[in-house]
């Protein structure tokens, strides 16, 4: 699997502030671009130990989970999706389960609490002896080898255009993570949280950053007051944001990450938060697949 080349464009100079747009949900042409990022050394690893299965977790909606299957069918490999919620066996698969049972992923449902033991050693023993050997990717595709991948986009954006600050969506701070390792302390980065109570990630995104580099960074920020009521609510105003944003500039956001980060960065815009003269680099994660479970924009 091969990506394209990332594209940047102008969204608006305002307060003496230039936004753009980095469109790395149009690098990969089945994949979101930093899903396929967190994936490519992974499924390297997977193929050094000799693994022809990825096993995964994921809520309902994950586009993770969906990446995972997509890689699966595009690269010959089993997928196995263990999903938050066995009531959800009894249902009709939603869009984005459909798509990845599609796509070959067994589909594996289990109840909240078993879920929350995901990262224990027995409960993943258990699994394994039950589905087969498999190469197990964590939830959100967040771990060391996840970072390279998205820190790949930091030197790509460079040659690009010079900028101050980047600016990405957050659900488990793999790809902010990434960023960081990318940037080697230099340009600030600001990660917006998609969930409510996401103080955690903080913590997290250390957490990977010493697991991938050694080390951990003080040039940047979470924040967390743009989760318009948390993880996958659509509000009426984020609907309307959305909308107003495609026909201002020609360009769909997801309706959980990326829009979100974006109302964030046009508000710090307006609050004088970045400083006059500088370049700020939103970038666009993908996740579009999303609004097959919003019934649309």
């Amino acid at each position: 699997m091969t990506a394209s080349t990332l594209t940047i464009s102008l969204l608006e100079e305002r307060n003496g502030v230039r936004l753009l747009l980095a469109r790395d949900d149009l690098t990969h042409p089945e994949l979101p671009g930093n899903k396929w990022r967190k994936l490519r050394y992974n499924l390297l690893e997977a193929d050094r130990l000799g693994h022809d299965t990825l096993l995964t977790f994921s809520g309902a909606y994950s586009n993770h989970l969906a990446a995972v299957a997509a890689a699966g069918r595009l690269t010959g490999r089993r997928t196995v999706g263990v999903v938050r919620g066995e009531e959800l066996a009894h249902r009709p698969l939603n869009p984005t389960l459909a798509r990845a049972a599609a796509d070959g992923m067994e589909l594996r449902f289990v109840d909240r609490a078993t879920y929350r033991c995901k990262q224990e050693p027995e409960f993943l023993v258990e699994l394994l002896r039950e589905t087969g050997p498999a190469y197990v990717l964590p939830e959100g595709g967040s771990n060391a080898l996840a970072l390279p991948g998205c820190a790949e986009l930091v030197q790509e954006l460079q040659i690009l255009t010079d900028f101050d600050t980047l600016c990405v969506a957050c659900g488990t701070g793999g790809t902010l993570a990434g960023l960081l390792t990318g940037l080697q302390g230099q340009q600030e980065a600001l990660g917006f949280a998609a969930l409510k109570g996401a103080d955690f990630l903080r913590q997290d995104i250390d957490q990977l950053t010493q697991a991938g580099t050694d080390r951990t960074y003080s040039n940047w920020q979470l924040r967390t007051e743009y989760h318009g009521g948390g993880y996958a609510r659509l509000s009426p105003e984020l609907r309307q944001f959305i909308r107003e944003f495609r026909q201002r500039h020609g360009v769909l956001l997801d309706p959980i990450y990326t829009s979100k980060m974006l109302v964030g960065v046009l508000d710090l815009l307006d609050k004088g938060y970045f400083p006059r003269g500088s370049t700020v680099v939103a970038i666009h994660t993908g996740g579009l697949q999303a609004w097959d479970g919003f019934g649309g924009l």
